[in-house]
């Protein structure tokens, strides 16, 4: 018994480093595998360099071919595509954008 509860404290650490470290981790390489494989010709991405450019070849399973400029086009692993990037409504186009307040409420009754 005396030595069941020393081990008591080692298990508790070892589950707790489990909750905190262990599964978040794997929960966000899931993600991120998942994500790589839904890639579709079109797609803006942002590589892991911090480039941005369309896909517009996704033959390979490996490799992609993202252009990042006009007529230039690069080929890069899979896993270097970092985050697709959510569509953008055009500048100053705030009725498209609910999270826009487009109500003034700068006067007030004297």
């Amino acid at each position: 018994m005396e030595q069941l509860s020393a081990l008591l404290p080692i298990i508790a650490i070892v589950a707790i480093f489990y909750l905190l470290v262990i599964r978040p981790q794997s929960k966000r390489a899931k993600q991120q595998r998942e994500m790589q494989a839904a890639l579709g010709v079109g797609s803006e991405v942002m590589l892991t360099s911090g480039i941005f450019g369309t896909l517009v070849a996704v033959d390979d399973p490996e490799r992609v071919d993202v252009s990042i400029a006009d007529g230039v086009v690069v080929t890069v692993a899979r896993a270097a595509i970092a985050t697709v990037v959510p569509e953008r409504t055009p500048l100053g186009d705030t009725a498209a954008d609910p999270a826009v307040d487009t109500t003034d409420d700068t006067r007030k009754e004297l």
